[in-house]
This record gives structure tokens, C-alpha cells and sequence, in this order.
């Protein structure tokens, strides 16, 4: 008899009504940049990270708040926020006991809707806290839904690679009776080896998008494994660490 937690991949926002987000842990992952910002500025020492789906409610709850607000549309900073999606904007010194108001185009949309569809259990996993989420999801022995936020609902390759990094660690401590989860296993396989040469080779399109932009080294950053490993929680409308 097989008492394992089931393991479900959702490759897409557009497809996350598909997957029972009530009784599993939800990882939302948008490796290029939101997720990894959260777990950098998190291990940075930000107080806390309010995530909202639009820049206006960003400006207004960094009004409200006293808050630094962040964000980005189409890759770039959002016009009337003070700050972008970059991990390397928030530095222990600039960030360390500070709270933040973001919102990106893809993560923080995401994040909304899986708490709309009912979800009670999220966190926020990317490069920078693999170790992290995978301890955390063997720990808490419960199903789970790894949800790519993608770019406006196209499945992108970059947060495939993290759902199959993940999946490659925990398998063995899972059901898996996924297709989507199968194929990112085996596409993170197949990057292991250089996972930004593989963006590169593949001509990623967000990877194109965002080094047209000028953004190698943010796009370098986000795709190194545990450089903030920390675990980002979503509580009562914060982002805040917890211990795994």
C-alpha cells in the first residue's frame, strides 16, 4: 500500500485549476526574478514582504505602511515604485529590518490565485533556496503542487528547471503520477550539468527577454543554488522566513 504524499508539477498559472491546492503544500516559483528577490531580500533581513497583484496596491500599501515598494512589469521597473525586481537591490544594508510592498508580472499573480483557489499552505522556492524547499516539503510529509508562474501564462523553461531540481532531490519521498512533473525531471537532468548555458543554448525566451535587458548577472544569480536559503512562508497576507 502506498501512503506517500502525492507530487503534482502545474506548468502554468492557466493550468493551476486542474490541481487541489486545498490539502497540499503550494511552492510558487518564479526563478526570473520574483521568487529569488523574496528568499534574497528574506536572507537579507527584510522584516517582512507583502506580495499584492498590482502596482497600485503596491504604492498604496507602501504609503500605508512606510514601506519600500518593488516591482516590475514586462522586466522592468513599474512606474511608480521606488525599486526593481533585481536580488541585487536589496543588500543587508539597504533592506535589513525594512518592510516591503512587491509585485511582478507573473509571481505575486500567482501566489493571489492560489490562495483564491483555496490554497492554505505557500511558499515562495527558487535557486537561491532549493535546499530549503526540499526540506521543508520532505519534512512536512503532506502533498504538494510545484506552480510556475511561467510569463502571462506561457510555460517558461527556467522554472520547469526548479520544479525538476526539486523533483530529482524528493522523489523518492513522493507519489508521482504527473507527466508535467516526469518532463521537468528530465529536463533539469538534461541542464545539470550548466543551467544558465542551458538557458542560453535553449534561447529561453525569458532569458532572451531579460539579458536583452542588460540582466546576465541577475539571471546568473537566480539559477546558483542556495545562496539564500531560506524558507519564505506566506502568512496572513505576509511573506515572512520560518524555520525548515
Amino acid at each position: 500500500m502506498n501512503n506517500k504524499p502525492t507530487l503534482y508539477t502545474s506548468l502554468s498559472p492557466a493550468l493551476l485549476h486542474l490541481y487541489n491546492v486545498n490539502d497540499a503544500v503550494v511552492v510558487i516559483i518564479d526563478v526570473l526574478r520574483a521568487t529569488s528577490t523574496i528568499a534574497t531580500a528574506l536572507f537579507n533581513g527584510a522584516s517582512f514582504i507583502i506580495p499584492v497583484d498590482s502596482v497600485e496596491k503596491c504604492i498604496e500599501k507602501g504609503k500605508e505602511m512606510g514601506a519600500i515598494t518593488a516591482g516590475e512589469r514586462d522586466g522592468k521597473v513599474a512606474p511608480g515604485l521606488q525599486h526593481g525586481n533585481s536580488p541585487f537591490e536589496y543588500s543587508r544594508d539597504f533592506i535589513g529590518g525594512k518592510p516591503m510592498v512587491l509585485t511582478t508580472t507573473n509571481g505575486t499573480k500567482l501566489l493571489y490565485m492560489a490562495v483564491a483557489n483555496g490554497a492554505k499552505d505557500i511558499i515562495t522556492g527558487s535557486f537561491p533556496n532549493l535546499s530549503a524547499i526540499c526540506d521543508h516539503l520532505v519534512k512536512q510529509n503532506k502533498n504538494v503542487v510545484l506552480a510556475c508562474a511561467a510569463w502571462k501564462d506561457r510555460v517558461n523553461l527556467e522554472d520547469m528547471l526548479f520544479a525538476g531540481a526539486v523533483i530529482h532531490r524528493i522523489e523518492d519521498r513522493f507519489s508521482i503520477d504527473c507527466d508535467s512533473s516526469r518532463m521537468a525531471k528530465k529536463l533539469y537532468q538534461q541542464a545539470m550539468p550548466n543551467l544558465l548555458d542551458f538557458l542560453k543554448t535553449q534561447k529561453a525566451s525569458h532569458y532572451m527577454r531579460l539579458s536583452g535587458y542588460g540582466l546576465e548577472k541577475d539571471i546568473q544569480y537566480c539559477m546558483t543554488p542556495d545562496t539564500a536559503n531560506v524558507l519564505p512562508v506566506y502568512r496572513e497576507g505576509r511573506l515572512v522566513i520560518t524555520q525548515v
